[in-house]
């Protein structure tokens, strides 16, 4: 069977399977980005704190997905919630840098005016460092979420959804019907959900940040 003929068989199949893709990472990254901009909001401006805290989340990324997906299994078995944590863990390092550097990188000046304003430190966090640094904050966002699109293929290893079942599928049966049709679908799928998601994050950054930050 041709590919365009698998496509029009099986189109219904591979939407469903990218929409549970896009679900699991963007549950992931969402849960990642509230832990990593919190984080990063306390330990902006103390190197003593900020340094162990990097250097910790940035292990993360150093453990390879099949490992850390196995090592999950027998804390929470096999399906969807393997998935995000193991997402959410590769995603806080480049969400939590990022915070770091976009808040340190306020111009002191404008600090020292939001306190001679009567702004207490909460409210210089909310009103004035986190809007200026959040250009660098949704990049670190951005990343960390096309990151996560691809390893969350890898998630078919523990029954995560996703469309790295077609991938899989596609690999165990190669030489098979329609095993390489499988596989080509789940790629590109998966290539597309990346690009598309980028095209999303570019346009946010436009709406969600002010002309004189751009």
């Amino acid at each position: 069977m041709g590919f365009g003929d698998y496509l029009a068989r099986r189109w219904e199949d591979i939407v469903l399977l990218g929409i549970g893709h896009l679900q699991v990472v963007l549950i992931a990254v969402g849960i990642a980005a509230v832990i990593a901009i919190v984080l990063g909001s306390l330990v902006a401006g103390h190197p003593a704190a900020s340094r162990p805290v990097l250097a910790i989340t940035g292990t993360m990324l150093t453990i390879p997905s099949f490992a850390l997906f196995g090592l999950l299994i027998p804390l929470f078995g096999l399906g969807v919630t393997p998935s995000v944590v193991a997402l959410v863990l590769y995603a806080i390092f480049p969400i939590v840098r990022n915070t770091v550097t976009g808040l340190e990188a306020v111009p002191p000046e404008v600090l020292d005016a939001a306190r001679g304003m009567g702004l207490g430190s909460v409210r210089r966090l909310v009103v004035v460092r986190l809007p200026l640094a959040w250009p660098v904050i949704l990049t670190g966002i951005r990343l960390a979420t096309l990151m996560n699109v691809g390893i969350a293929a890898i998630a078919a290893a523990v029954n995560g959804p996703g469309l790295g079942k077609l991938i899989f599928d596609g690999l165990a049966r190669i030489g098979g019907a329609n095993a390489l049709n499988d596989t080509l679908a789940g790629v590109l799928g998966v290539a597309v959900l990346a690009l598309v998601l980028d095209l999303l994050f570019l346009g946010l950054v436009r709406m969600t940040t002010s002309r004189g930050l751009r």
